[in-house]
């Protein structure tokens, strides 16, 4: 769906006011990121859990309807085949190297479970790349990654939703577990998010216009890092204007990278491979997500589990393992314990569970600042979308064409 509604965005405007356009795409989509954590924890504390996932189901029949009686079609008028080989290579590589980072926590990063999965998504998405480069009729044009508008924007893309959903996997169990909240409460507190990219990508347009594309984007990493890094502070009472002031600032920086990337990649090539890059930019955000989850929660987990291993007294051995595990199974086991018990443990793995995520929100703030350096060195402040570029080829070519006639 995200990469048939920007594509078509990209169809309908061009030059300045596609900037504007993505803009507001990126806007409204942040809606449903901000208050999604909010609106379920009430589904949670009123309806089952499966109300999560009926919820959409009248907003998409809406949507559908509203799509084909006032959404215009467009294509690629040369689509070419369907790479199945590119698709199922891809599909698989990026599935291994997630479940092995995933699994290391558990495994052992030297274990042969982890070191064979690690091995075989290289040597999958190797192939990939070779394969792409072969076929006449690629499923991905890797050609496309020689602009740096369309090479670097993706990263940046890719960069803040490795951030942004690591961070998040991190803060749900910090807000629920150590601090306390319900799903109502953490979902409140979480809810700026909204506001925050609404504002950041209503506003990036204009400050592109002013400040370029590049020092934007770099400025919005740059900021996403900071306020990364800044969990390192905190404890597991830090109070709830702070965590509120700190998720509306961090949406912020996102808005200030979500639409001037994406439109950089999108304006990169031409309106009829828009189709290619909107799903592309998909494809990168949904994939640096999924390793953003295992990376992130992967280190947390295992910072965790060595801060508090032989530290929760005398718990029988099935309940210590469980706390051990993860600070849910602390929660859990907390819940069938007596009171001064259960606040102890409850103390103890909070401030292990803080610490260990403020780490690894440390190392995704270590990634966004490098990505912003990069930015700021390698993607063009302006340059002409390829429709004006294909529009001053179109133009000059008669011109030299007379020219080597005579």
């Amino acid at each position: 769906i995200m990469p048939a509604t920007l594509s078509v965005i990209a169809n309908l405007f061009t030059g300045k006011e596609r900037g504007k356009a993505i803009g507001v795409w990126a806007a409204l989509a942040a809606v449903g990121i901000g208050l999604g954590p909010l609106t379920g924890g009430l589904l949670l504390e009123w309806f089952d859990w499966s109300s999560i996932f009926m919820v959409n189901v009248p907003f998409a029949i809406a949507a559908l309807l509203l799509g084909i009686r006032y959404v215009p079609e467009s294509r690629d008028p040369r689509p070419g085949r369907f790479d199945l080989l590119g698709a199922g290579l891809s599909t698989a590589g990026f599935s291994i190297l997630v479940y092995s980072i995933i699994e290391a926590p558990e495994q052992g990063w030297t274990s042969g479970l982890v070191l064979g999965s690690l091995s075989a998504s290289v040597a999958l998405l190797t192939t990939f790349v070779w394969w792409e480069r072969r076929i006449e009729q690629p499923m991905l044009d890797l050609g496309f990654f020689r602009s740096a508008r369309f090479s670097v924007g993706t990263a940046a893309v890719a960069i803040a939703f490795f951030a942004l959903l690591g961070g998040i996997f991190a803060l749900t169990q910090y807000l629920q577990f150590a601090h306390g909240y319900s799903a109502i409460e953490a979902g409140a507190v979480m809810s700026p998010i909204a506001l925050g990219l609404m504002m950041g990508a209503g506003s990036s347009s204009k400050a592109v216009a002013r400040l370029g594309t590049s020092r934007v984007v770099a400025a919005g990493l740059m900021g996403l890092a900071l306020l990364l890094a800044l969990t390192v502070l905190w404890e597991s009472g830090t109070g709830a204007l702070t965590l509120v002031a700190w998720f509306f600032g961090l949406a912020l920086a996102m808005g200030w990278i979500m639409a001037p990337a994406t439109e950089a990649v999108v304006g990169a090539v031409s309106a009829a491979k828009s189709g290619v890059a909107s799903a592309t930019n998909t494809v990168a955000r949904m994939v640096a997500g999924a390793l953003g989850v295992a990376v992130v929660g992967s280190l947390v987990t295992s910072l965790y589990s060595n801060d508090v291993e032989g530290s929760l007294g005398a718990l029988p051995p099935p309940a210590q393992a469980a706390a051990e595990d993860s600070i849910g199974g602390a929660a859990a086991v907390a819940a069938q314990l007596p009171p001064d018990a259960a606040s102890g443990l409850l103390a103890t793995t909070g401030d292990a569970f803080t610490q260990a995520m403020g780490f690894g929100l440390l190392v995704a703030a270590a990634f966004a600042a490098t990505t912003a350096v990069i930015v700021a060195r390698f993607l063009p402040a302006r340059e002409l979308v390829a429709a004006e570029a294909e529009g001053a080829e179109a133009t000059v070519r008669p011109l030299v064409d007379a020219g080597e006639a005579a």
